[in-house]
């Protein structure tokens, strides 16, 4: 089922790199791929592996680009995921992420700050609740629900002055943090239709992650997406897929006893969270034997952020999928 290599190359960010703004947001791990996609063949196993560049150097108001308040924002991400199919209708899923670095560089690159580290882990069972071919057609229905949890700490600190023994850490804003520290839902829907004959594919996907508290007291805004997709099959081997993509990111909220100087502390503006967007992403994948080898670039079409933060601009991925039956399969 070649659809599902295909497919295996979104890059669904539910915490999208930077996205929650200049001064409060931007943390945590991509979701890459798989999260809200079919399902595998029984005793069917699948091993991922995505590069993902993000950089971006444009502030908004809103959907009003402003001047910089520091010079980028751009990480290295790396995304491992394994897939297996128990039956024909389950898959479970379990996938992790490292950031090679996350930076912050200040107007002029006066001042750099990096990190770098493991992220978050995620669990996420996918089920096939409706699947029928006739006519030449394929149509299928897959639900998913999991669940994410931290493998890193939220509060991240530089060292800001040294004298002697004396020394000055600062917190990391939440954009340079590995993790947003708390432990979340997964709800995932997805649809799939294949005219055989025509070699075209249509995908529709949604994804909503219920954000629960980290030990700050800080729940970082749900996040929710629609993605439209259409992919083409040519020379067998390769297929084009045009992807468009909403999400929704909600606002922080803050637990009743946490300070105004705690937020203060941990660089955290709750006016400035929160956004809509809309994305472009052209696809590229080409399949040899077990092998799917595949690229994307999302391009952002609409940015609208609450209060002033910084947009997305330049995503660009790159990966390569690895599907192989485990034992054979006598009966479905």
């Amino acid at each position: 089922m070649r659809f599902f290599l295909l497919i295996s190359l979104i890059i669904i960010s539910y915490v999208d790199g930077f996205s929650q703004g200049c001064c409060s947001g931007g943390f945590g791990s991509p979701i890459a791929g798989g999260v809200a996609t079919g399902v595998m063949q029984k005793n069917q196993l699948e091993f991922s592996f995505n590069y993902q560049i993000n950089s971006s150097d444009r502030f908004y108001n809103e959907n009003t680009e402003i001047e910089k308040l520091f010079n980028k924002f751009s990480s290295e991400y790396l995304f491992l995921r394994s897939d297996f199919g128990v039956n024909k209708r389950l898959t479970l899923s379990l996938s992790a992420g490292y950031f090679l670095n996350k930076s912050k560089y200040a107007i002029n690159n006066a001042n750099i700050i990096s990190t770098g580290g493991i992220g978050d882990l995620f669990f996420f069972p996918r089920y096939s609740i409706y699947n029928k071919t006739s006519n030449f057609q394929t149509t299928s229905v897959v639900i998913g629900i999991g669940f994410k949890m931290p493998l890193n700490s939220s509060t991240d600190s530089t060292l800001t002055f040294s004298a002697g023994s004396i020394n000055n850490y600062q917190i990391n804003p939440p954009m340079l943090q590995l993790t947003d520290g708390s432990n979340d839902l997964m709800f995932s829907s997805f649809f799939f239709k294949h005219y055989q004959k025509d070699k075209i594919r249509f995908f529709i996907s949604t994804l909503y992650v219920k954000k629960g508290y980290n030990l700050q007291g800080i729940k970082y805004g749900d996040y929710s997406s629609f993605s439209f997709f259409i992919s083409k099959n040519f020379f067998r081997r390769w297929d084009i897929t045009s992807q468009f993509k909403y999400e929704n990111i909600g606002h922080i909220n803050i637990d009743n006893n946490v300070e105004e100087w705690d937020l203060l502390e941990y660089q955290i503006y709750p006016e400035s969270t929160g956004s809509k967007k809309v994305f472009f992403i052209p696809q590229l994948s080409f399949s040899n034997n077990n092998f799917t080898f595949f690229t994307s670039f999302d391009v952002p079409v609409y940015q609208f952020l609450d209060g002033t933060q910084i947009g997305s601009k330049n995503i660009f991925n790159l990966g390569v999928n690895y599907r192989f039956m485990t034992k054979k399969n006598i009966h479905q």
